[in-house]
């Protein structure tokens, strides 16, 4: 398995998902400017709500900062046990510790990416290869790390 595909792989999606926040809230203040009028509290209600979307797209965009932030400092050198920056075979799938983005694509592989405070990873945190752990009542190996 190719760690440091993967890790440009989700260095990648975490830029796209940044550009997608930033496009997002650039387009809600426009609307929000748009809405200005003379007309009375239904578009002060409207411009608030509005407000409130700016606000919300604008956390998710710190989040995805932090998870750039946490990346960057993520190399491709191999891990010998479950850590930050570890990809993780189990009998169960792929895992690459680092930031929650989902399920990703890289050579065919099915990945779950995962943030080092997930349970999942809590649970096998610090464990080396053909070690046991248990999450949600059910047993899994780790059967490599890289």
């Amino acid at each position: 398995m190719n760690k440091s595909k993967v890790l440009e792989f989700t260095r990648n999606k975490i830029i796209e998902k940044i550009r997608n926040f930033e496009n997002l809230i650039a387009e809600t203040r426009t609307s929000n400017n748009d809405t200005k009028s003379s007309m009375g509290d239904k578009y002060e209600t409207g411009r608030e709500m509005l407000q409130q979307e700016i606000n919300n797209l604008q956390r998710q965009l710190n989040e995805a900062l932090n998870q750039q932030a946490l990346i960057q400092k993520i190399t491709s050198e191999p891990s010998p046990k479950v850590q930050n920056g570890a990809l993780v075979k189990t009998n169960k799938g792929l895992f690459y510790i680092a930031a929650s983005i989902g399920e990703i694509v890289v050579d065919n592989q099915k990945i779950m990416t995962v943030s080092i405070e997930s349970p999942l990873v809590k649970a096998m945190n610090g464990l080396r290869k053909g070690q046991f752990f248990s999450i949600n009542n059910i047993k899994q190996t780790i059967e490599e790390i890289w």
